[in-house]
């Protein structure tokens, strides 16, 4: 940046900005995330308009926010009367009426839908408009196919415009479940006011059997002395953004009159200043080097962040190359675990196709070698060889714990299955057997598959899930139900177990004081040390596949499930399945967990032949309690490695092949996950184990991309508008200033720099043909952008490849008159002695001597149309309280 340039446009409130990037949808019309300091929020609000504040927030935010504590220190909310105003369907006796009664011992109190066919929904009128803050579902006495599994719920004060008010499912119980509702409007303070609610079921219990409600109870306020002031404060927020809408309107169709007429009157801002002199800057003067500088100081700011972090990561695999020749050899079922501050990745164990072992290695990150430490643990006090067992590292002591194992079913006996606790001191570099069977002293069975976690705070260890081994039958003709452990904690400091949840199907679940949880193998558990919860995904019982996402609040002791709701995607789920092995990882610093996925434990679904054998990475947001899929990776057969040609091909393998009993651990101090070894799934060679050593990098688009792309979009429309005025230059100017932000090694961009090229020699008439419509403004809409040739600039497109655009003829082919309204002028007949209209009058006269055809009139058309075209794309990567309302008036017309 050039800090001498007197005639530079500087924004003067970038940190006021920034800071609002991260409120909480505080001002009018917002969408950020996240929280700010309150004096970041002042100065947000100082910068944004007192006058518009003053009319709306102010006192929306103040009677809602005085309401809302009110309504918060209520002990119980009050039932809410509602009557049944409309239905899709209803089954003979199963009318909707019966959800008005509660009478969980009668199967036919219930509304059923005459068919799953979407869409079903009930929609409920309460008394009066009311602020509803829950929704009760009733339940049979017992479980039934006939229950929700998934739902929508939504609400609003007219029939036709409605708002999501809760996304979730319903558990396969007896039990009543109660659902929080969204009950606050876009800015976060002001309350929703609700006199419909429409209940849309989206899956049974029983994917074939048709969606039935037992019973409903709807909790809030209708009090007309309450809802009175929310009603008025909130009709002021709609007020407010209708006329910022028409504000938007008025500014893009050049009726310039009439927006500062109604900006005066009720002083309300379109958007954030610093948005208003982009728009100034690039729209109307078409100074392109002054808006670069902009944009480029936004962008140093942080203004653009929030945007880059709501990107996918994009991934790089990378085979370790390890120094030495000192490694672990091949195996799975084994464990990793990392001591992030010393560098060090510790392995144990494992099955290597022919027998456990019982090897301890240690990798030092900083030296990139490995080291054995113990051949057979067992000869120094340690572990027997064993796989499938599980360990943590506890970052305090230093110390690791080690627990349970997989037996053969040929030495399943009483002497054998004992489960046996141990401890390996890193400092001291010696084992310890902690107890010799901890199912002994209140711990766990044996067991193998399960889960362990640390909590280093509270020092505890949580476990839970697993198969239990019980000794093998006297008579192999008979076969029991396999046992399932549940959720145990193990207190380092005084050496107790606790039992804290047992499966569902343990003798003592069905005892109304004891907490059951349906118990799993395959599974995935990670623990956030700030949020003090336990998060378990997926996994499998029997040949069932287990679809929860469970959090347990270790704190208080609470279970609650997380709806994912998976929807149709490109491969039918967006979340991964949870049939499949599962390794998780957590980064509490930017609240994400990681889970990858590869191939089926499950025999008939394991070979690698398989159509879904593949390695899936998924990203879950406890932000915006949002799954991602970075990547999906089909099986390749020419590149994966086989008994035979592994060795001399493992070089030229990009990603690891899908596998299973593989490990993987996080190193959250350089973000990066590190894998060891698995089973490749090989049906012609079974004993066949892994030992290759993989590193996965996942990183965020990064800043430096996004000012390179913005810069090549803003020195692109420049290079278009010079090129029909004056070629030559043109010419000097895409040889200099364009190349210099295009990556020449991309073939993409190299392409699409060798179209600019072109430009140069296209006669108007050329032009004309090859016109692509603009429509009519907002040309950042869908209907003014949506072509198959033209791609411009999406979240999409950035996230994929931040540097190389594939909008390359977004504003090289609209030159024709016909395609810009008539009265899309620049800004006004009075802005014409403006820099901006005079560089458009002599760049015309220019463009009428190089050969153009096109009248003043619609060549000045032309340039406020694409100028406002590129100005729409780059304000949706600022954040979303800044800039103008994302709808336009246009939306809301019916011809």
């Amino acid at each position: 940046m050039n800090d001498n340039n007197d005639n530079s446009t500087t924004p003067t409130s970038l940190r006021a900005a920034a800071a609002t990037d991260a409120t909480d949808n505080a001002a009018i019309g917002g969408g950020g995330v996240g929280t700010s300091s309150g004096a970041a929020a002042n100065m947000m609000i100082n910068s944004y308009g007192k006058e518009q504040m003053k009319m709306t927030a102010a006192a929306a935010s103040s009677n809602a926010l005085k309401q809302s504590l009110k309504l918060e220190n209520l002990e119980e909310f009050d039932k809410l009367p509602y009557e049944i105003h409309r239905y899709s369907s209803f089954s003979t006796n199963y009318v909707p009426e019966n959800i008005l009664v509660d009478c969980p011992s009668d199967q036919s109190s219930r509304w059923s839908a005459h068919n799953n066919n979407p869409p079903q929904y009930l929609t409920l009128k309460l008394r009066r408009p009311a602020i509803v803050k829950k929704i009760k579902f009733g339940k049979f006495e017992k479980s039934h196919v006939c229950n929700i599994k998934k739902f929508r719920i939504y609400g609003g004060l007219d029939e036709e415009h409605m708002v999501l008010l809760l996304e979730g499912g319903l558990r396969n119980d007896h039990i009543p479940e109660t659902f929080n509702l969204r009950c606050v409007a876009k800015d976060a303070t002001t309350s929703l006011p609700i006199l419909y609610i429409k209940i849309v079921p989206l899956l049974s219990w029983g994917p074939t059997f048709n969606y039935s409600i037992w019973y409903i109870e709807l909790l809030g306020q209708d009090d007309p002395m309450y809802t009175s002031g929310c009603l008025k404060d909130y009709n002021k927020l709609r007020e407010v953004e209708i006329i910022r809408l028409c504000l938007k309107h008025f500014r893009q169709q050049g009726y310039d009159t009439a927006f500062k007429a109604l900006q005066d009157q009720t002083h309300v801002q379109l958007e954030h200043p610093l948005i208003s002199e982009l728009h100034q800057c690039l729209v109307v003067n078409g100074d392109f080097e002054k808006a670069e500088k902009f944009i480029s100081d936004c962008i140093e700011e942080g203004l653009m962040d929030d945007y880059l972090n709501r990107q996918d990561y994009k991934h790089a695999w990378r085979l370790q190359h390890v120094q030495g020749s000192a490694q672990p050899g091949n195996r799975g079922g084994h464990q990793l675990v990392m001591d992030v501050k010393k560098r060090l990745i510790y392995l144990f164990g494992g099955w290597d196709g022919f027998q456990d072992l019982s090897d301890l290695w240690v990798f030092d990150i900083k030296d990139n070698c490995w080291t054995q430490i113990f051949e057979h643990s067992e000869q120094f006090n340690g572990p027997t060889p064993r796989s499938c067992h599980k360990m943590v590292f506890d970052p305090v002591s230093e110390n690791i714990f080690m627990l349970g194992r997989y037996l053969d079913n040929s030495i399943r006996t009483t002497e054998y299955i004992k489960s046996d606790f141990y401890l390996y001191d890193t400092r001291a570099r010696t084992w310890l057997q902690i107890c010799d069977d901890t199912c002994q002293v209140g711990g766990p069975q044996l067991m193998y598959d399960h889960q362990m976690c640390i909590d280093v705070e509270k020092r505890t260890i949580y476990v839970f899930g697993g198969k239990v081994l019980t000794p093998r039958s006297v008579n192999a003709s008979t076969t029991s139900e396999p046992e399932y452990s549940g959720l145990f904690s193990y207190h380092i400091a005084t050496n107790t177990w606790t039992q804290i949840l047992v499966d569902c199907h343990h003798p003592t679940a069905s005892q109304p004081d004891v907490l059951s949880i349906k118990s799993r193998i395959t599974h995935c558990m990670v623990f956030h040390n700030k949020k003090r919860k336990l998060y378990i995904y997926g996994g499998q019982r029997g040949k069932e596949d287990i679809h929860d996402f469970i959090t347990y609040k270790v704190d208080t002791q609470t279970l609650e499930i997380l709806n994912s709701n998976p929807t149709n995607s490109s491969d039918g789920k967006n979340e991964p399945s949870p049939g499949y092995t599962l390794r998780a990882t957590i980064d509490c610093e930017r609240n994400e967990i990681y889970v990858f996925s590869s191939l089926s434990k499950i025999k008939d679904r394991r070979d690698i032949h398989h159509v879904d054998a593949s390695n899936s990475f998924w990203v879950y947001s406890l932000d915006t309690h949002q799954w991602s899929r970075i990547y999906t990776s089909r099986y390749n057969a020419s590149s994966s490695p086989d008994s035979t040609n592994f060795d001399n091909s493992r070089n030229n393998v990009m990603e690891p092949c899908p596998r299973y009993a593989h490990q993987f651990v996080y190193d959250d101090m350089a973000k990066l996950h590190y894998m060891f070894g698995g089973n490749p799934g090989r049906s012609t060679t079974p004993q066949l184990r892994l030992d290759d050593f993989w590193i996965l990098e996942l990183e965020k688009p990064k800043r430096d991309e996004i000012l390179k792309h913005c810069r090549y979009l803003v020195r692109k429309l420049h290079y278009e508008e010079m090129a029909k005025a004056d070629p030559y230059k043109a010419m000097h100017y895409l040889r200099s200033e364009i190349a210099e932000v295009i990556d020449h090694s991309n073939p993409e961009q190299l392409r699409n720099f060798h179209r600019l090229a072109s430009l140069l020699f296209k006669c108007d008439d050329d032009i004309e043909t090859e016109e692509r419509r603009l429509n009519t403004l907002p040309l950042g809409g869908a209907a003014g952008t949506s072509t198959t040739e033209d791609k411009s600039l999406t979240e999409a497109e950035c996230s994929s490849d931040m540097a190389s655009t594939t909008d390359d003829e977004v504003c090289a082919k609209s030159d024709d008159n016909t395609h810009a309204p008539d009265d899309l002028s620049m800004e006004s007949c009075s802005s014409s002695t403006t820099s901006g209209i005079s560089d458009a009058a002599s760049s015309y006269t220019a463009y009428r001597k190089s050969g153009g055809k096109r009248s003043r009139h619609s060549y000045i058309q032309e340039l406020r149309a694409r100028r406002s075209f590129l100005f729409n794309k780059l304000v949706q990567l600022m954040p979303s309280n800044m800039v103008q309302p994302e709808r336009n008036l246009s939306d809301f017309v019916i011809i």
